[in-house]
């Protein structure tokens, strides 16, 4: 929050409110899921939650101010468990706490005293307004109600700060991964013929939810023979038949912190010669690819040369041809037909987490590196993928005790 409210402008006040809740039904909301740059300046993850920073305002009072939905007698009795004043003070480290009625009274005695006024909206490049959520209704309500203040972004401020993780997150996303990695493992040991994509989807959550973790990071995918050759594909419905490989990808969401991991195994708990080959050509991508994640690492530079590797693999593969890449449109590399998406996003509290995307790697960025190749015609589809935390001397592997290799997924599966 310190670090938040150094790069403010002079006389500038910054805002940021929790996520709606959005209804699912007649009665019921969707599983609510905090505001990320809420969570990561305050540590609070509850409804109806606003954040108010001030670093020059007049009463120190109100330089850091919390504000909580006040609970009461039915709330405890249909709900449970909400922040009293006390505990949100410990987890948050903010002395001032005020409940939410207090805010329009204690927001108008200081507004007046700045000169900007930052407002919050989702600025991840993956993601694209459909739904007028809090962050816009309320940008609406302040500009309609202080309209000469000068209104500014907090995303550009979030966005350098979120990428860069510190101890604590370090912690709990090498938690998230320890968890994930004892999912994959009870998998492996549980998978065989006939099995469907959804009992080995329930044997990950068992898992998941045994050792604390709120859930899936992301809805997963259990992509069993062609199902594979679907980048998102999550029925999760199929029967596991001999001899096809099943694409996994899932992780563990730990304390809002996210592991993001793939793998690919034999149904049958043996690769084929061909289904080893491609295997092991991904897996050589793979470990190239980490290789280039170092501090200071451009962002497309980084994928070109991933490219380029990959391109050497699908030759050796007889997948494309020299041909085929001398003739290739720069803007469509013939890779592509098999390996279309790209290699690497941040993590974090977002599973694709929200940081520049022209910006060079740096020292406390956690990385996915996640190559794969997908052979429609063949009914196969490989992808592998670990996080990777950048650090000024060299990057960690935060899955590193994940099975990885072909012969130790085959060991464990007919052990």
């Amino acid at each position: 929050m310190e670090k938040t409210s150094k790069q403010l402008e002079n006389k500038s006040l910054a805002i940021f409110n929790a996520n709606d809740e959005f209804p699912r039904s007649g009665d019921q909301n969707f599983t609510f899921k905090q505001n990320p740059d809420l969570f990561y300046l305050s540590g609070i993850d509850q409804e109806q939650t606003i954040l108010l920073l001030f670093p020059d305002c007049p009463n120190p009072l109100h330089r850091e101010v919390l504000f909580l939905r006040q609970t009461n007698d039915y709330i405890k009795v249909w709900e449970g468990y909400k922040y009293t004043k006390e505990q949100a003070k410990s987890a948050s480290g903010i002395s001032s706490i005020y409940w939410l009625e207090d805010f329009d009274n204690i927001l108008h005695s200081i507004v007046h005293y700045a000169d900007n006024i930052y407002l919050n909206t989702n600025e991840n490049d993956r993601y694209a307004h459909t739904v007028p959520h809090r962050d816009l209704r309320f940008i609406d309500h302040m500009r309609s109600k202080y309209p000469l203040h000068q209104y500014k972004r907090a995303a550009p401020i979030m966005r350098g700060l979120r990428a860069i993780k510190s101890e604590v997150e370090i912690a709990l996303t090498r938690k998230a991964c320890a968890i994930t990695r004892d999912a994959f493992i009870r998998v492996l040991k549980f998978t065989k013929p006939g099995i469907k994509e959804y009992e080995i989807e329930a044997e990950i959550i068992h898992e998941f939810i045994r050792q604390g973790g709120t859930g899936h990071a992301y809805t997963p995918i259990i992509a069993s023979g062609h199902n594979a050759n679907i980048l998102h594909y999550n029925d999760n419905n199929q029967i596991c038949n001999a001899g096809d490989v099943i694409l996994f990808d899932f992780g563990a969401e730990y304390a809002n912190y996210n592991a993001d991991m793939s793998r690919s195994i034999p149904v049958s708990g043996r690769f084929t010669s061909r289904q080893k080959e491609v295997y092991n050509a991904v897996l050589h991508v793979m470990k190239e690819a980490t290789k280039l994640l170092v501090d200071g690492t451009v962002w497309n530079t980084y994928h070109e040369a991933v490219g380029e590797i990959m391109t050497e693999q699908l030759i050796n593969l007889k997948l494309i041809s020299t041909t085929d890449v001398k003739n290739q449109n720069v803007a469509y590399p013939a890779y592509k037909k098999y390996f279309m998406h790209g290699t690497s996003h941040h993590l974090g509290i977002d599973v694709h987490d929200f940081a520049g995307r022209y910006t060079p790697f740096a020292d406390g960025n956690i990385l996915t590196v996640e190559p794969g190749i997908y052979i429609p015609e063949e009914g196969l589809g490989i992808r592998l993928e670990n996080n990777i935390l950048i650090t000024a001397n060299g990057n960690i592997d935060l899955m590193a005790d994940i099975p990885l290799e072909a012969a130790e997924i085959e060991d464990i599966m007919n052990s």
